[in-house]
């Protein structure tokens, strides 16, 4: 490393986000960058530890020491390339990823100050752009065709993989743009779609055919191709079938979310067919980042307030001693829509909606006790008798998504994702469609 003595005498400071005050006005993006004389310091800490725990909890295994030294003696173009040969889109997982190399950083578990690792990711592809080092690269063919079904992470990632293989590559996506959950799901204030549509035209420079708005049938293959790779996610949300569901007000967290990403791009929504919480009691029921990113829309479209229930207990900060390294640790997570205004509760079941003239006017919940399994296994929910309504005109469902039944597929059918291992992280999506290119590259060489 350039410095193997940094982390004694640097310590983490993070970039920040915008103010509250200034970012609840608008949807740009909340996070701040830190010069980049600060940035290579930041990636100066990464020291010489030996055995890089970063690099094994990466899910696409980027080599993160490696890059974090060409960072620090300023050879952007050396860190974007270690970065890229391992990452296909540093700039979306820079900005949206967990982080789960952070959380195994040997800082972390020493100090609780891992290296910035995110925020250097981030930051080394933004330069490469900036520098003009990113430009399309049109590789050699070889004469065969594969067709991608979904332009989300894992059909982007399949569709570069195959195309830089020399595989001609027609990218399918029902939707009428590419991107899937990064488009359509992740609000603007956390990436901003021009970041997708910047690296949709290297793809598009570099060969690949984007074929949007066309829905493919599984058992209606489109002619022409050598192999099918299936990277359709997870498209069905888990649902709250209680009593008084059918009343209006009530809508999956999707709905509002991929609404208002179509709106900033100009589409248009009649007054039936909008959903908008200006004015409204939100109830967000769900307490992950999907319902976080529901609470950031809210208090942007202007709710008169904001209240996130969660079925399981409320987590610890800082350290969760049931949920020791190597695990994912559960512990509190305040995100910035958190601190924009938000009453956050846990323990609470649904009982039932309550409606007036078939719209929706609150909840009835019930505090739930968690009982530990004598085994260690799967806790056990006993519900508490003690009910209350919380008031709310508009309520969003943000409990997750149910995996897909994925049917038997021909030999030259592929798939990968969330598609095959149920709702999971971007990263791991991303991760799991290289498996699968080796996969098609294997079968379509022999």
């Amino acid at each position: 490393m350039g410095d193997p003595k940094a982390f004694l005498k640097i310590e983490r400071h993070e970039a920040g986000y915008r103010p509250v005050h200034e970012r609840i006005t608008d949807f740009g993006e909340v996070e701040q960058t830190l010069n980049m004389h600060d940035r290579k310091l930041q990636a100066s800490r990464c020291m010489d530890c030996g055995i890089p725990f970063c690099h094994w909890a990466c899910p696409v295994a980027n080599k993160q020491p490696e890059w974090q030294d060409a960072l620090y003696r300023g050879k952007w173009k050396e860190a974007y390339e270690v970065l890229s040969s391992t990452c296909d889109f540093p700039e979306f997982t820079g900005r949206i990823c967990p982080a789960p190399c952070e959380k195994s950083c040997v800082l972390k578990l020493s100090c609780d100050e891992p290296v910035t690792i995110r925020e250097n990711e981030a930051a080394i592809v933004e330069a490469a752009f900036r520098e003009g080092l990113i430009t399309p690269v049109i590789p050699k063919r070889n004469g065969k065709k594969v067709a991608v079904i979904g332009a989300g992470p894992a059909g982007l990632t399949a569709a570069n993989r195959l195309n830089q293989k020399g595989y001609l590559v027609t990218l399918f996506d029902k939707a009428e743009a590419p991107g899937g959950l990064l488009r359509f799901g992740i609000p603007n204030f956390k990436l901003n779609k021009n970041i997708i549509d910047r690296r949709m035209k290297i793809l598009e420079a570099e060969g690949i055919q984007f074929e949007m708005g066309v829905e493919i049938d599984p058992q209606k293959l489109p002619s022409g191709f050598d192999a099918y790779c299936f990277c359709i996610g997870a498209e069905t949300p888990r649902n709250l079938n209680i009593p008084g569901r059918e009343l209006k007000g009530i809508h999956f967290a999707l709905e509002i979310l991929s609404q208002q990403n179509r709106i900033l791009e100009g589409k248009t929504f009649t007054k039936d067919q909008l959903i908008n919480a200006k004015g409204k009691k939100v109830l967000v029921i769900g307490g992950g980042d999907t319902g976080s990113d529901c609470i950031g829309t809210s208090v942007r479209q202007g709710a008169s307030s904001v209240t996130q229930i969660e079925i399981m207990p409320q987590p610890p900060v800082g350290h969760n001693d049931a949920t020791p390294w190597p695990q994912w640790p559960l512990v509190l997570k305040t995100s910035t829509s958190h601190e924009e205004g938000c009453l956050r509760r846990w323990s609470l079941t649904s009982n039932h909606f309550i409606g007036k003239n078939g719209k929706v006017t609150g909840v009835e919940v019930e505090e739930v006790e968690w009982i530990p399994a004598k085994d260690g296994g799967r806790s056990t929910m006993k519900p508490t008798g003690k009910t209350e309504i919380i008031e709310a005109d508009l309520v969003l469902l943000a409990m997750g998504f149910l995996k897909p039944e994925v049917p038997k597929l021909p030999k030259n059918v592929f798939s990968a994702g969330d598609y095959v291992h149920g709702p999971s992280l971007v990263v791991r999506a991303m991760a799991d469609a290289k498996v699968m290119v080796n996969k098609v590259d294997a079968f379509l060489s022999k």
